[in-house]
Order: C-alpha cells, then sequence, then structure tokens
C-alpha cells in the first residue's frame, strides 16, 4: 500500500508545535471507538487528566476541580471516571480511604477488542476454526445414542 498523499493544511503558516507539559492522546481513542464507550463527559474527563498529567501520567485535579474546569456537574464527572475505570482507561488510589480525591492515572489503552488478520475483521466462525472448534455456524454432528441391543 502506498502513502496516503500529504495535503497542505488550510494555514501552513500557523502550524502548531506543541509547547510546555501537555499530555499524549493516541489516536487508537478515535480508530478503536474508545470515545464512543466514553461519551461526552468522558472524553472531556480524558482531555483533562491528559493535559494535567505528569510524566507518570498522574493527576491530582479533585472531582469538584474537574467539574468546574469543565463546566459539567459532579455527578457527570463522577459517572465519567466511573466509566473509565470499568474501561480500566484509568487508575485511583484516594488519598485516604473513604476520600473519593486521590490520585488518578492515565492507563495504556487495553488492547484492541477488534481481532484483525492483516489489519482486516476476523469473523467469529473463524476464530473458532482457528482454535480448533467447529464455527457456531455449522451444526455439529450429534452423538450415537448407545445401542440399546448391546444390552
Amino acid at each position: 500500500m502506498g502513502k496516503k498523499p500529504t495535503v497542505p493544511p488550510p494555514r501552513p503558516d500557523l502550524i502548531r508545535q506543541p509547547a510546555g507539559r501537555f499530555g499524549w492522546l493516541e489516536d487508537r481513542l478515535l480508530h478503536e471507538d474508545w470515545l464512543a464507550r466514553l461519551g461526552p463527559e468522558g472524553i472531556s474527563v480524558m482531555v483533562l487528566l491528559a493535559l494535567a498529567a505528569d510524566r507518570h501520567g498522574a493527576s491530582f485535579y479533585s472531582r469538584q476541580r474537574m467539574a468546574d474546569k469543565l463546566g459539567i456537574s459532579r455527578q457527570d464527572v463522577d459517572q465519567a471516571l466511573n466509566r473509565m475505570l470499568e474501561l480500566r482507561l484509568v487508575a485511583h488510589r484516594p488519598w485516604h480511604q473513604g476520600n473519593p480525591d486521590g490520585i488518578w492515572q492515565l492507563l495504556p489503552l487495553p488492547q484492541s477488542t477488534r481481532q484483525t488478520r492483516g489489519g482486516q475483521p476476523v469473523s467469529i466462525g473463524d476464530l473458532c476454526r482457528s482454535l480448533g472448534f467447529p464455527p457456531p455456524d455449522q451444526p455439529t454432528q450429534p452423538s450415537k445414542p448407545p445401542d440399546s441391543r448391546a444390552s
């Protein structure tokens, strides 16, 4: 496959250069549908955590401070963080037991849940065959009933 042609941006005289501290967001967030799983509030919280993160991906913002910075409710922040925990996109260590605030760490994205072969999706049937099982759309041969005359 050839490379994509280079398309000049609308304002080549104003190319953005990262300056100062900033967090990285992987393009897999877009291409593997993580953004859709996070929803708008989750995306907002993830961007905030990425921008506030230290070199270890850790941020120390309280939930209320996140809500204030993002202009959303504390409940929306709580739901977004809980969703991110479920998806294993962040880890959390509270300041002390019972405290909802603490250290939030962005984690490496989990491996894709899409099985691919050469960049193409793999069917469930192909996956089953590769593991030595009959595919779900192929009926299995029923076992023969025991011969009642043998007794």
